[in-house]
């Protein structure tokens, strides 16, 4: 055990985040995501939500300061729109997050499905939780510090 360290940050997922470097992404993604296929490198959190995980991950993490946006989500399809889903109750959570931790000043954009598929898979790691609620979904990209 550590002192001062969040009980979700596991040794292995530690050493993961301390790996990359400057601009590699990290993919915190749901219990829909296709992990298995896609990940390079995979952690699985099935019992925690994302919320949880990207809490706990922020207070370690630094994000970019030169891209417009260092987090990235999953824009929502035109099919679920139509169906009259609204928008994501989650994004709002994890916009709170990102605030919390970095201020106002870092911007979450949003990417097409197939995008986010490509960037996660290009990415140094993705962790996979226990989310269920959909677009549950989070990139992250690395800063200095």
């Amino acid at each position: 055990m550590l002192k001062g360290i969040n009980k979700l940050l596991t040794g292995d997922l530690l050493k993961a985040l301390c790996d990359m470097g400057h601009g590699d992404m990290l993919a915190i993604v749901d219990a829909n995501y296709p992990a298995e296929t896609m990940a390079a490198r995979l952690i699985k959190y099935p019992g925690i939500s994302a919320t949880e995980l990207l809490s706990a991950i922020v207070e370690v993490f630094p994000l970019d300061h030169i891209v417009e946006a260092p987090a990235l989500l999953m824009e929502m399809e035109t099919a679920d729109r139509a169906f009259g889903m609204n928008e994501p109750a989650i994004w709002k959570d994890f916009a709170e997050i990102i605030e919390k931790e970095y201020g106002s000043e870092k911007k979450i954009g949003k990417v097409s499905r197939q995008e986010y598929y490509d960037l996660s898979k290009a990415g140094c790691l993705i962790v996979q939780t226990g989310e269920e609620r959909l677009y549950g979904d989070i990139i992250l990209i690395k800063g200095v510090l």
